[in-house]
């Protein structure tokens, strides 16, 4: 199971809207086939596993990281093709999140005979899927927050020059994070300030298609901003509201899509983006705002996780941006709490990892 859950992380980035999944067929203690899921609507790992297997599955043991599909989507079901090969005993780390279709798949194959059991590494193999559970139970994207600040928070200086905070290291560990995202969000402040690609650059995930979501309710944006007029201005969404000036609106829709939010609070709506994203296929979204949109995300309870890169510098300063703004909680009590806290050093520069408490910011 360990071996399915590495041939699993093979498909990092590359198999949304659909889970990472491996798959190990193994008889008399030596491992005879495996495969895993490269992209969505290719085969799933256990096609591959049964495939690399030469047509000798009769009788083995099918470990596999998820339980086995039952449908009929854009591949036919997996428990077709397990029961065809003769498969002899299937083991799955984890059961199908989807509560239309949890425990099928292991009820079809009990039926034809062949025993099945979950439970093997279950939390590896949720941790894996984490965005994907999240997006296919509840219809929105796993939100994760990423900012890169000074040990004092802030994630510019005062005459707001923030390239760049933290070094090489920690940089590349962002851009792995946009790598494994299918979306990036900014506020519009970001694209007036900085002028960012918002593009995945690394190794294998230059071409990525990452889709970019900008929040600017009046349409403020500079239209000449790289993520209006570059190669993958396609993959741009400016999300406005009623009150942005129709000429904008117009200027911008000639480059890119434009989405007309409701609004809360005064504010672009974001459980209702949260939705509409999550209706799109958009399983995980990486919020890289500034400090006003990260509390935005935080306040309403839309964050699932945190990724905070500290540097070892202090800037100080009233006017310097910091990671996290908005009005701020009334007490010590009312704290956004993380848990599952993990540190990781990059160079000279940390990574805090963790989980966000989502059950208080309803309001």
């Amino acid at each position: 199971m360990r071996l399915a859950l590495r041939l699993a992380r093979r498909g990092f980035g590359r198999t949304s809207p659909n889970p990472m999944v491996g798959a190990v067929l193994v008889r008399d203690g030596a491992v005879i086939g495996q495969g895993w899921h490269r992209r969505a609507g290719g085969p799933h790992a256990e096609i591959e596993a049964l495939s690399n297997s030469g047509h000798n599955a009769r009788g083995a043991t099918l470990f596999v990281t998820l339980e086995p599909c039952c449908t009929h989507g854009r591949t036919p079901p997996c428990t077709d093709a397990i029961i065809a090969a003769g498969v002899g005993r299937v083991v799955a780390a984890a059961r199908d999140p989807n509560p239309a279709h949890s425990g099928k798949g292991f009820e079809i194959l009990e039926r034809a005979g062949i025993p099945a059991s979950t439970g093997l590494l279950s939390r590896e193999a949720a941790e894996l899927n984490e965005a994907f559970n999240h997006w296919i139970v509840r219809g929105t994207p796993f939100v994760t927050i990423k900012a890169a600040m000074s040990l004092d928070g802030k994630i510019a200086a005062a005459n707001g020059q923030s390239q760049w905070i933290t070094r090489q290291r920690a940089r590349a560990w962002g851009m792995r994070l946009r790598a494994g995202a299918d979306a990036i969000l900014v506020g519009v402040n970001t694209i007036a300030r900085d002028n960012p690609s918002l593009t995945v650059r690394l190794p294998g995930f230059n071409q990525k298609p990452l889709r970019r979501i900008i929040l600017d309710p009046r349409a403020r944006s500079p239209l000449e901003a790289k993520v209006f007029s570059d190669p993958f201005a396609p993959l741009t969404t400016l999300v406005v509201t009623k009150a942005a000036p129709k000429r904008r609106v117009e200027a911008f829709s000639a480059h890119v899509r434009v989405l007309e939010a409701p609004v809360r609070n005064g504010l672009v709506d974001l459980r209702w983006l949260a939705r509409k994203l999550g209706a799109e296929n958009v399983t995980s979204l990486l919020v890289e705002g500034g400090g006003e949109t990260n509390a935005s995300f935080l306040a309403a309870g839309l964050a699932q996780r945190v990724a905070f890169f500290y540097a070892p510098m202090v800037l100080g300063g009233h006017a310097a941006p910091k990671a996290v703004g908005g009005q701020g909680v009334p007490g010590l009590r009312r704290g956004i709490t993380l848990r599952q806290a993990a540190w990781r050093r990059l160079g000279p520069d940390l990574l805090l990892t963790a989980r966000v408490n989502t059950t208080a910011r309803q309001s």
